[in-house]
């Protein structure tokens, strides 16, 4: 099978999922910036093209059109048997345009991302509508929650296979758990709500003397979350320690029994997968997906506007901790690895090869 990826080469996102294609097809890839260092030992030079833009995360690329002409050429080359999207609402809008306006050859899948169909088609008209295009374009689509996959059936998708953008192998289990610590990683940037953040852990520590929140990664707000933090009286109880590697990041996750992520919107997380491989107790906010992962209060608690309350429902589930860590860790392993994800995709692929032929 020839696959081409579509999408931001500089993405570690799109670096997993070509780590996990590669060995199983003949991988080529298309980045609307350049790539990754990762991809020179996944896709040949010779089967990589970089159109070197700068697309904005927020949306308004309407500018990478202008890279069509010479995409088209470059996939006519190729002559892939499926052209893989990643991001419906640009990339995804690029195979639409490429196969079914200037005659590429290839068949097109689509990856939804998150806020290319939960944000970006309730901006306007227009990009409602070619939202639909695409995703009935696609012979098939991906999503990693069922409450974004029912929003692509209903902006018209043929097909939708839900997965978790998941762990690529489980972690060993902690060799121990700092009851007391919590732990935080998401950007600090409003869609995160990294305040809420602060003053959830903050009637946890009046409760709790012994609590100390640590909080990972960077963004716009971070001078003005640690300003908070002294306001709130938290003062060396939240330590704020920027981006971390890999391996810096997952001795976090060890430590940590509580895990903390309150975005306004969001599909199924890694970040939360991942704490909960770790055997971090999840606190989240209060969106569908989130509670495809938590039973509140079970497995888990669902963080709403009852702060007050916080502090004792986190005692009671703090009294079967152990327990609840080991259930999170095997609901991951059995549902939520990304290898045996893309092995079951690529047999979907497959199958629809053959109805084709």
């Amino acid at each position: 099978m020839r696959l081409v990826l579509l999408g931001d080469g500089e993405s570690p996102h799109l670096v997993k999922w070509a780590r996990a294609l590669a060995p199983q097809v003949e991988l080529w890839a298309a980045s609307s910036r350049g790539f990754a260092p990762e991809f020179d030992a996944l896709v040949p030079a010779a089967r990589r093209l970089a159109l070197g833009t700068a697309p904005r995360a927020e949306g308004g690329n309407a500018a990478l059109l202008r890279h069509l002409p010479r995409l088209a050429r470059w996939l006519r080359g190729v002559r892939a048997d499926w052209i893989h999207a990643h991001y419906l609402s640009s990339h995804g809008t690029l195979a639409w345009l490429a196969t079914a306006w200037l005659g590429v050859p290839g068949r097109v899948v689509g990856s939804a991302w998150g806020s290319d169909i939960l944000v970006a088609p309730q901006r306007s008209r227009s990009m409602r509508a070619v939202t639909r295009r695409v995703l009935r374009h696609c012979a098939l689509t991906t999503s990693d929650s069922r409450v974004m996959a029912a929003r692509m059936a209903e902006l018209g998708a043929r097909e939708v296979m839900v997965f978790p953008f998941g762990l690529e192998a489980m972690p060993p289990a902690a060799a121990a758990k700092d009851e007391a610590l919590f732990f935080a990683n998401r950007a600090l940037e409003p869609l995160y709500r990294p305040r809420e953040v602060l003053e959830a852990f903050a009637g946890i520590a009046h409760a709790w003397p012994r609590a100390r929140l640590v909080v990972a990664n960077d963004g716009s707000m971070r001078a003005a979350l640690q300003a908070h933090a002294l306001g709130l009286g938290l003062g060396e109880r939240v330590r704020f320690v920027g981006r971390l590697p890999a391996g810096e990041q997952a001795r976090c996750y060890d430590a940590a029994r509580w895990y903390i992520s309150l975005p306004a919107s969001d599909s199924v997380s890694v970040s939360v997968l991942e704490a909960m491989a770790h055997g971090c107790i999840p606190l989240l906010s209060d969106l569908p997906a989130n509670r495809e992962l938590v039973r509140d209060g079970d497995n888990g608690l669902i963080v709403a506007d009852d702060l007050a309350a916080l502090p004792a429902r986190l005692q009671a589930l703090h009294l079967r901790a152990g327990a609840v860590a080991a259930a999170n860790r095997c609901w991951v392993e059995a549902h939520a690895l990304f290898p045996q994800a893309v092995a079951a995709f690529l047999a979907r692929l497959r199958e629809l090869g053959s109805d084709e032929a």
